[in-house]
């Protein structure tokens, strides 16, 4: 198959496909040659921030001379960015291949009388075939929804489990309270696997504490004492370290987002338990200041942002991190239809100043009405609320309205990826 059509084929998957098991994904790799078993695994979980978390861990690795292989997910605007190699997303050819191999055990499976791999099991099995082609020996796993029915937990015995802030989010999946979706997340403590986690609120984190006990594993929770912000200059955030194992010095990421330090924190603890004494702090503190993780806090062009925040824990991350200096704010937004989007309407409208609203819509068929979305915004504010349909009239309407306003597009990730394909485009 040409990459066009094995693209075509992938996305086609969710139409003939059902959810699987994870002993069905244990037999799939198990077609594929154990692929994870090639390589030592880190297995990332949590509400906000996993990728953040996945792109800091798999650069401090590559800074300590290991071979890394990252699968994350969604994809921004090309379907390749799930599965990179030493920070680099596959060619085409190298995606083809693995398709072609990943294909043809399928195909196995199915004169056998097995399930075809859903959409998620079939990328994650070609990632674990280019992981174990290349040679990478570290993969950073991301799971996709919740983590213990997620197909990456079909790997039996990772090197350590990384769970991030907890938030409401899919709940439909996982539970309607903060407890009930840290007792999914935590699904992916392994009997005597250390975890690393991300201190939230009693509810969720005495659930991972519970879960970790009751496998003897290991335990330990990184909280906002673990590290002081010292501010934000030429749009990077700078932090220091409460253990001295990192020493007296300051650290910076390219991202003005608060959450951050905190993510970065979370990874480098990781990173602590994996090389101890024998690790490179200082190329550590290098690698994490060149990270530039696409559509968090991302100023794609001159004073217009984009960032993936879709629930309503991320847009309380993301309002605290707008700059509060009187410049001036546009906010463009959309959302999909099983997202709690009143509670982030409310929450931009309240606690953000802006001075303009744009609703737009994204191009999928869980796109929230915008003209709904516009009367929600009317509802909590007295701002100007502008409903553009069409995405790039949208992104238009705000370029030329700017006059010296910072603009933030916000609500899904598919817009995010929209936006920066249109930006492409353009250039």
């Amino acid at each position: 198959m040409t990459y066009d059509e094995a693209v075509k084929y992938i996305l086609d998957i969710p139409r003939f496909t059902k959810k699987n098991d994870a002993q069905h994904t244990r037999t799939f790799l198990e077609y594929l040659g154990n692929p994870q078993e090639k390589c030592r695994v880190l297995h990332v979980a949590g509400t906000n921030g996993k990728g953040s978390v996945c792109a800091y861990l798999d650069a401090m690795l590559r800074a300590e001379g290991k071979k890394t292989g990252r699968f994350t997910s969604p994809h921004l605007v090309k379907i390749n960015e799930r599965i990179a190699v030493d920070g680099i997303p596959v060619s085409d050819d190298l995606f083809c291949e693995a398709f072609g191999d990943t294909y043809a055990q399928v195909k196995r499976m199915e004169e056998k009388g097995l399930s075809h791999p859903t959409f998620f099991e079939f990328l994650f099995g070609m990632a674990m075939t280019v992981f174990a082609r290349e040679g990478v020996e570290y993969a950073v796993l991301e799971t996709g929804l919740g983590g213990r029915m997620d197909a990456t937990t079909a790997v039996d015995r990772p090197e350590a489990c990384v769970i991030t802030s907890i938030g409401m989010d899919h709940m439909q999946y996982l539970g309607n309270t903060l407890a009930e979706i840290a007792g999914e997340k935590a699904g992916i403590i392994r009997e005597g696997v250390p975890v690393f986690f991300a201190e939230t609120c009693p509810e969720s984190d005495s659930v991972i504490e519970k879960t970790a006990a009751a496998r003897h594993s290991f335990c330990k929770k990184i909280g906002k004492d673990a590290y002081e912000i010292l501010g934000i200059e030429n749009k990077r955030i700078a932090f220091s370290c409460a253990n001295a194992y990192y020493g007296n010095t300051t650290w910076t990421l390219n991202n003005i987002a608060l959450c951050q330090p905190g993510n970065a924190m979370l990874a480098m603890e990781t990173m602590r338990y994996l090389f101890g004494d024998e690790g490179h702090r200082d190329r550590w503190r290098e690698a994490l200041a060149e990270v530039k993780w696409e559509g968090r806090m991302e100023e794609i062009l001159p004073d217009i942002y984009i960032d993936g925040a879709h629930n309503i824990s991320a847009v309380e991350a993301f309002v605290e991190s707008v700059p509060k200096d009187g410049r001036g704010n546009i906010v463009l937004f959309s959302a999909v239809k099983d997202k709690d989007y009143r509670k982030m309407i409310s929450c931009l409208c309240s606690r953000m100043d802006a001075d303009l609203y744009i609703v737009t819509r994204i191009r999928d068929g869980r796109a929230a009405d915008a003209e709904e979305l516009g009367r929600i915004f009317r509802e909590h504010t007295d701002k100007p609320v502008m409903v553009i349909t069409d995405l790039p009239e949208a992104l238009g309407y705000a370029r030329q309205n700017r006059n010296g306003r910072r603009v933030w597009c916000l609500g899904s990730l598919y817009l995010t990826g929209m936006i920066k394909e249109l930006i492409r485009e353009d250039a």
